[in-house]
């Protein structure tokens, strides 16, 4: 398992988190020497975020060639959304068994960030919509369902990033927003069928789009994440 260090978490939380709001897209090179003076640390230090970054499939680390953001097949894209399918709909037959006000009350909490961002801030909004799916595998206090919902979630913004057409995020906080319904109705065949119905629109959205030449230099991006990592 890998073991993470004080110095090299600032830049792992900074790489994962441009990562996931797809500031830094699939295939993207990451440069050790250049991420290393952006965080103003050593490539010992940046690798071991990288090796972190790879252990979670986020990032694809290769002897010789270095490291990259992960690529995802369009093959792994339909697998990631089938494994997904199946551990949120565990979650959702969890959550729907607990006492549902303190589980309600977080979700809300999390639904009004959701709504604070939409239109604002797009990729804190992107991270956001993710982190709501995370929170739920959370609450169901699973450490171990958490950790894989993480990881597929985590996957999914991959998959987003390379394959997914523009769509509105109002679409999804209305689709969040019947899923806390159902979870507070303690109707689980409802959430289900509404997560089910929720993670299809996100698969639908993740259509092949012509690949996107607009290439942002990776020092520059992650320059915003120094300051702003939070």
């Amino acid at each position: 398992m890998y073991k993470s260090s004080t110095r090299s978490f600032p830049v792992y939380d900074s790489l994962r988190k441009a990562i996931i709001e797809q500031a830094l897209k699939p295939g993207v090179k990451l440069p050790e020497d250049s991420i290393g003076e952006t965080f103003s640390v050593s490539r010992t230090t940046v690798r071991n975020a990288l090796v972190r970054l790879d252990a979670e499939g986020l990032v694809d680390l290769q002897p010789n060639r270095g490291a990259s953001v992960a690529d995802p097949t369009i093959e792994e894209a339909h697998d990631i959304f089938e494994m997904r399918q199946c551990l949120e709909r565990e979650v959702m037959q969890r959550l729907c068994k607990m006492d549902s006000k303190p589980i309600v009350k977080a979700l809300k909490a999390h639904l009004a960030e959701e709504q604070k961002y939409l239109d604002v801030d797009t990729t804190r909004s992107i991270r956001l919509a993710g982190e709501f799916h995370i929170l739920l595998a959370e609450l169901t206090g699973s450490k171990i369902l958490a950790n894989y919902v993480n990881e597929i979630v985590s996957r999914c913004s991959l998959v987003l990033a390379r394959f997914a057409q523009a769509h509105s995020a109002q679409c999804g906080l209305e689709e969040h927003t019947e899923i806390i319904a159902a979870i507070e109705a303690g109707d689980a065949d409802r959430a289900t069928s509404r997560m089910h119905t929720h993670l299809h629109g996100v698969q639908d959205r993740a259509l092949l789009n012509p690949d996107d030449d607009d290439k942002d230099n990776v020092s520059d991006i992650l320059a915003r994440y120094v300051t702003h990592n939070s």
